[in-house]
C-alpha cells in the first residue's frame, strides 16, 4: 500500500497494491498493521458503513463532536465520488483548509480522514456505493455538520449546480462560522 500526502497534517491518500490477470484483480484493502505503520498512528475501527446515492447527490459536510469525533476510512465500491475533507482542529495551521480527491471503483483509492474533520462527498457517476470504516460509534447526540455551500470554503462539488440534490436536514447545516466544533 502506498501513502499519499495532502498537504495537510494527518489527511491521507490510501493506494493499494492491485494484481490484475485475465481473471480480474485482487488486493488487500484494510490492513491494520500497514496503515498504523504507515501514518505512524494507531487506529482502532469499530463499525462500517456503507451508502448507495445516485448521480448530483452531495452528502455532508459532517462529523462527530468530541469525545466522540471519528476517524473514517472511506472508499468507494461502484462508481465514482469527489470526496472532501475540511480541517476543523482550531490549533491547526490549515484550519478552515479543505481538500478533496477523486475515489473510485477503478482506482481504487481510500481517504483517511482524522478526527476534527468534516466530511462529505459528491456523486460523479450514474451513482455509487461509498463504504466507510470509523474508529467511534455512532453518536446521534454529537452529530454537527456544515453546509455544503458555505461560501467561506468555496467547495467545487465537481457538480452542476442544476444536479446537486442535497437531503433537507444537510441544506440546514449551519455555515463553518457558526457551526459547533470543539476539536
Amino acid at each position: 500500500m502506498k501513502l499519499i500526502e495532502t498537504g495537510i497534517s494527518d489527511l491521507f491518500i490510501l493506494e493499494p497494491e492491485v494484481f490484475e490477470d485475465d481473471r480480474g484483480y485482487f488486493f488487500e484493502s484494510y490492513n491494520k498493521k500497514t496503515i498504523d505503520e504507515l501514518t505512524g498512528k494507531e487506529f482502532n475501527f469499530v463499525q462500517d458503513n456503507q451508502s448507495k446515492s445516485s448521480y448530483g447527490v452531495i452528502r455532508g459536510l459532517h462529523y462527530q463532536l468530541a469525545p466522540y469525533s471519528q476517524t473514517k476510512l472511506v472508499r468507494v465500491l461502484h462508481g465514482k465520488v469527489y470526496d472532501v475533507a475540511v480541517d476543523l482542529r482550531k490549533d491547526s495551521p490549515t484550519f478552515g483548509k479543505w481538500f478533496g480527491v477523486e475515489l473510485s471503483a477503478e482506482n481504487k483509492r481510500q481517504f483517511l480522514i482524522p478526527k476534527g474533520f468534516a466530511h462529505g462527498f459528491s456523486v460523479l457517476s450514474e451513482s455509487a456505493v461509498f463504504t466507510y470504516k470509523c474508529d467511534e460509534y455512532y453518536h446521534p447526540e454529537l452529530e454537527a455538520g456544515i453546509l455544503y455551500n458555505d461560501p467561506s470554503l468555496r467547495i467545487d462539488w465537481k457538480v452542476k449546480d442544476c444536479d446537486i440534490k442535497v437531503s433537507v436536514k444537510d441544506n440546514v447545516l449551519p455555515e463553518m462560522k457558526n457551526a459547533e466544533m470543539n476539536f
